[in-house]
């Protein structure tokens, strides 16, 4: 059963990536309304995966004394407010503005939100109680995306940001109603925290989130026109494959947290063939239908199995300075998104089909799992090797 503090923490997760990304669905109504080209409005996307990048530090130092329940409260109330700002944008440039505000709040709190996740439950569960808040952002794509884009078309653009403007306040009171009180926040100085950052044992792990954020964004950026010119499907064809890729992703992210809770390292590396192997059958099966659609699910899944691991792996290796490492590792994820995309692109525009993209995030992968197997062939830290389960 569902603790109600994590729950909380799953509500505003739903609320954080449902604002992230039913943007895209909501490009054209944008463009139209002030005036842009697509294109331009797409820079709205980009904009916010900066502001996680370049707020997570700041924000990381600006909250690190503060108790964790007092943390999550004030960062839920920048978040609503920078969504009330995008409601109520009367330019483009304020809704630039505004989606950078609001990011800057989105890697603290999923920082500070798995630090609390994995303390409020016995050892053996943390993995999967960071999995259970992550599962917030799994289901914006399966129906906050979705949902909030339908609501978008029917009643403008601004309807979906009024929605998540209550989604924000209802995860506020939640958080101030069920997370417990007494969780201290770092107390040490900028010195203690940043040299936590500069152990190889906490950058080692935050480059291997960088690198599966790159695999994955490397096609998933291009999985709309991937399926519509390779595998032939309908644009109906195409939601109903997001939708299943959706329920991947959640049932991936939840099965990473329960495996990882029993050895963590082999979840990792696993984690990583299976991608390798998955990704290197994806081009071939692609122009099939229904092969094409069961690896689709299935490398969402392996994907974001991988999330909550490599989230508790960072924190575990920073353990004197939790908070902005676990932030910083959000800066990772996000710096792989906009990497991924840059590399996908950079491929078609290089003369690369559709079809070869797998193949290119098949490589990524197996960077990402070599850096991994480097922790287990010599851990440099006999604690963390102890918590990770080594095979």
């Amino acid at each position: 059963m569902v603790s109600l503090p994590i729950l909380a923490l799953a509500v505003a997760s739903f609320g954080i990536g449902t604002t992230e990304f039913v943007i895209m669905g909501l490009l054209p109504e944008v463009a139209r309304d002030f005036g842009v080209t697509i294109p331009q409005a797409g820079h709205l996307v980009s904009g916010y995966a900066l502001g996680v990048v370049v707020g997570a530090p700041i924000v990381a130092m600006a909250t690190a004394p503060l108790p964790r329940k007092a943390a999550l409260l004030a960062l839920m109330a920048v978040f609503t407010l920078g969504n009330l700002a995008c409601a109520l944008a009367p330019s483009y440039d304020w809704l630039m503005a505004a989606r950078v505000a609001t990011a800057f709040a989105h890697g603290a709190f999923f920082g500070i939100g798995a630090i609390v996740a994995r303390n409020l439950v016995p050892r053996e569960k943390r993995t999967q109680a960071v999995s259970l808040m992550f599962a917030g952002l799994t289901l914006a794509n399966v129906l906050g995306v979705p949902l909030g884009t339908a609501l978008g078309q029917a009643l403008g653009w601004r309807s979906t940001f009024w929605a998540v403007v209550g989604i924000g306040l209802a995860a506020g009171a939640a958080i101030a109603l069920a997370l417990p009180g007494g969780m201290p926040g770092t107390r040490g100085g900028l010195a203690k925290e940043f040299r936590a950052l500069g152990r190889w044992p906490v950058l080692r792990p935050m480059l291997v989130s960088t690198l599966s954020s790159v695999s994955f964004f490397t096609v998933f950026t291009y999985i709309a026109p991937f399926l519509l010119t390779v595998t032939h499907l309908t644009p109906g064809g195409v939601t109903g494959a997001l939708f299943a890729a959706g329920l991947g992703l959640t049932i991936g992210n939840l099965a990473g947290g329960w495996l990882a809770d029993r050895s963590l390292m082999r979840t990792v590396l696993g984690s990583f063939i299976g991608l390798i192997a998955v990704l290197a059958a994806f081009g071939l099966v692609a122009p099939y239908a229904g092969p094409a659609l069961a690896v689709l699910v299935l490398w969402s899944g392996l994907a974001f199995a991988l999330v909550s691991p490599l989230q508790v792996w960072v924190v575990e290796a920073a353990s004197d300075a939790p908070n902005l490492a676990s932030t910083l590792n959000q800066g990772a994820f996000n710096l792989g998104n906009a990497l991924g995309a840059w590399l996908g692109g950079t491929a078609l525009t290089l003369g690369a089909g559709y079809s070869e993209l797998p193949a290119l995030a098949a490589v990524v992968s197996l960077l990402g799992l070599g850096l991994a197997a480097t922790a287990v062939a010599r851990p440099l830290r006999p604690s963390l090797a102890g918590s990770q389960g080594r095979p």
